[in-house]
């Protein structure tokens, strides 16, 4: 890889690292205990959050007659998303044992935290369950595909793309075929090495 890109990327990871810091700094200042996947707030922070809790009949009363019209659409999208949900994972569990990329592993994709609110109502936990749900497999789904695409096709595009995988600053530039060719079977190694936490 370019060296310069090298350097670049080590720079982007050290900020996310920093930015990672300064969100747990204001999670440990509104008081959460963050114990594994369950979040445990102070007493005072709970009776604050409550007071702030819209009534679930009051919530949906005061919504608009189209957002009640457009809701069995944005909810149907559940049926095509659990389909692409299972079709991932059997993709994966059963190709990439047999090219020897480490499988990613689904729970670190889908994180359901935001039903310890206080604020929030049973409508809105839904809601915000529903969102993860559809967040977390398009992120789990773009990581299998993008492990994908680093075994069969690290190339990148003659154009920019938006919102690269992090996989994609790694592969060769386009129409450079002899780096192609020597590249292709260490990219494909790097796979089987990822983090076996993911498998």
């Amino acid at each position: 890889m370019n060296p310069k890109i090298s350097e670049l990327l080590a720079r982007i990871q050290h900020m996310e690292a920093e930015i990672e810091l300064e969100m747990k700094r204001k999670r440990a200042e509104l008081q959460a205990d963050f114990e594994e996947t369950r979040v445990r707030f102070e007493h005072e922070v709970l009776e604050q959050q409550r007071r702030f809790k819209t009534g679930l009949l009051a919530y949906i009363l005061s919504g608009s007659l189209l957002t009640a019209l457009t809701a069995p659409v944005i909810y149907a999208v559940f049926f095509p998303m659990v389909l692409l949900d299972v079709a991932v994972t059997l993709y994966q569990a059963i190709c990439f044992p047999v090219y020897g990329i480490a499988r990613v592993k689904r729970s670190d994709y889908f994180v359901f935290d935001r039903s310890h609110l206080a604020y929030l109502n049973l409508l809105e936990k839904f809601n915000c369950a529903y969102c993860s749900y559809g967040n977390g497999l398009m992120a789990y789904a773009r990581e299998v595909v993008a492990r994908t695409e680093q075994y069969w096709c690290p190339i990148k595009h003659a154009r920019k793309i938006m919102a690269a995988h992090p996989y994609y600053t790694g592969f060769v530039d386009f129409g450079d075929a002899e780096s192609y060719k020597r590249e292709l079977e260490a990219l494909r190694t790097e796979l089987n090495k990822l983090d076996k936490t993911h498998e």
